[in-house]
Formats: C-alpha cells, structure tokens, sequence
C-alpha cells in the first residue's frame, strides 16, 4: 500500500527517506532516520518496530539485512513485511515478503547506496520511475533528489487504491543542525503537497543560511 524510497548521500553520510500511500499519516508510521546510523522505510501490514529495533541493530553494527533477518524471526507474520534500510557503511538491503499484495517489489541499489520499494502498486513501473529520477538528479542535495524520485513514482501511476499521505524525512547533513521532517497526513494531492511545503522549508533554509 506504499511506495518509498530509502538513501544514504555518500558525499555528506546523510540518510532520508521519501514516502507515499493511500491511508493517513503515512509519516509516523513508515520513515525511520537516525544520524550517523541509517535509514529504514517499513511498510505493507507496517511493523513499526521494524524501523525502530532495526536503527537499534543498525547503531550496533548489524548489516541492514542482518538486522532485518533477526527482526523477522521474532515477527508475527513476516510474509506480509516489506523493508527496506541502508547503513554508515552504505549496506543496502531490500525484503518483500510472499504476503505482500500485487503488485510489489523492489529495486536495491547497492552501490549507489539507496533503495526503492513498494506494494499494492499499480506495477513495476512505479519503483523503476522512482529509481531513475533519483539518480537523474545525482547533482542535488539529497531532500531533492527524494523529492523528485517521490513525484516519478506518483507520476508513473503509485499506490493503485489511491493517493491520501506523503512524508520526508532526512537527517542532517554537514554544517546543517536539522533535518527535513515534513508530512502531509490527508490530502487529495499529498505528493504535491508535500513538494509545495518542501520548497517553503528549502527556500527559508537558503535565506537563512544566506
């Protein structure tokens, strides 16, 4: 019922995670960043714990697969999780369970250290549009280049059921002393909304760092 995208920016070590669905409040349930740590997206039948026990695996030095591999030994119904997470060290990892609804699937990108992932979607086109717009915008701050691979996966047809909430959230990078944590819980449009409410935050943050 989600499509998301999860990075690291191996220029800065910063981490974010852009995500869209059709229910509400998508931001507090899927999108989990921790400084210096990772950053896990857990959706499809969400575990939240999956993202917060998983930055806690990850904080002791647990690969984002191994992590994910204790995780769903002590999951009730692992078929139906869909993760994805990448590390410090830049490990990426992606998991669709069996029970996810079609179509889902995912698109790791190990040496590029980001992942895109998704379920109940209106096909695999979604995941591949969202992959291909990030790296198009490999010359952007990293909250950009989630935001554009967010509106390609929208663009390209996203959840199948609908569109209601959208969230960003990013750690910060050198020299910043926040991150981006925007949301947008019900909305007719929340992929546009969201990028409306980021490029207020952007612009303010450019005005003040000027």
């Amino acid at each position: 019922m989600t499509f998301s995208i999860v990075a690291r920016d191996p220029a800065t070590g910063a981490f974010g995670v852009a995500v869209s669905t059709a229910v509400p409040c998508v931001g507090a349930l899927c999108p989990h960043v921790r400084p210096g740590v990772g950053a896990i997206a857990t959706q499809s039948y969400v575990n939240v714990a999956l993202g917060l026990d998983g930055l806690a695996l990850l904080e002791k030095g647990l690969s984002p697969e191994a992590a994910l591999t204790a995780m769903l030994t002590e999951d009730a119904d692992p078929t139906r999780r869909q993760w994805g997470g990448v590390d410090a060290k830049g490990r990426v990892f992606a998991f669709s369970g069996e029970g996810c609804v079609e179509w889902f699937g995912a698109w790791p990108e190990p040496a590029k250290q980001y992942s895109v992932q998704g379920n109940m979607l209106t096909g695999p086109e979604v995941v591949e549009s969202m992959a291909k717009a990030y790296e198009a915008a490999e010359s952007e701050p990293l909250p950009e280049r989630l935001m554009r691979a967010l509106e390609a996966g929208q663009a390209a047809g996203g959840d199948k059921r609908g569109r209601v909430s959208a969230a960003l959230l990013t750690t910060p990078a050198p020299g910043e002393t926040y991150g981006l944590d925007i949301r947008v819980d019900e909305h007719e449009h929340p992929v546009a909304e969201l990028r409306r409410i980021f490029d207020i935050v952007a612009a303010r943050r450019r005005n003040i760092d000027g």
